[in-house]
């Protein structure tokens, strides 16, 4: 039970709560299928190698890597053992940190990326953009920035820092 208060969401809500759920799993499905069938790396695996790319020196410590791609650190161990094996990155020790590990990118790693982002970006294209396009689109990034920069634990304040109050 909530904290002291009134946890009812209303058929509505929850609706708009599962349509996003839908949504989000029928795309990741997509892509991931796409990335499978046309580049022979997992959705999970693409996002690793793209933090990478990002990241200064194409490198992050583990913790870090678990944290931009929204994975458990066990999860994101299984990718990068993959990708490890695949030759797609690299584990070191990060000096002076004896616990401390970082995934690099190779270069191979860096090629696969390359040619898997023609066919991820042409699946956010086709399964999102062309999707929500133009004030659907902008309303819909917006609405999930607020989502994502929300505080944790929030269940009693809204994203704009409101108290919730949800009638019965």
């Amino acid at each position: 039970m909530g904290e002291g208060g009134n946890n009812r969401v209303e058929p509505d809500e929850l609706a708009a709560w599962r349509a996003f759920l839908r949504a989000h799993a029928k795309i990741s499905r997509a892509l991931e299928a796409e990335l499978i069938a046309g580049q022979r790396i997992s959705l999970a695996a693409y996002d690793v190698l793209l933090q990478l790319v990002e990241a200064p020196g194409y490198r992050l410590r583990m913790t870090e890597l678990a944290e931009a791609v929204l994975l458990s650190r066990s999860g994101v161990t299984r990718v990068v053992d993959r990708l490890e094996r695949d030759g797609l990155v690299t584990r070191s020790r990060v000096h002076g940190d004896g616990r401390g590990v970082v995934a690099v990118l190779t270069e191979q790693g860096y090629e696969r990326l390359r040619g898997a982002t023609s066919t991820h970006l042409n699946g956010v294209k086709e399964h999102f953009v062309d999707v929500l396009a133009g004030a659907e689109l902008g309303a819909f990034g917006d609405s999930c920035r607020k989502l994502a920069e929300a505080p944790s634990g929030a269940g009693s304040v809204d994203a704009l820092g409101e108290p919730c109050v949800i009638v019965d």
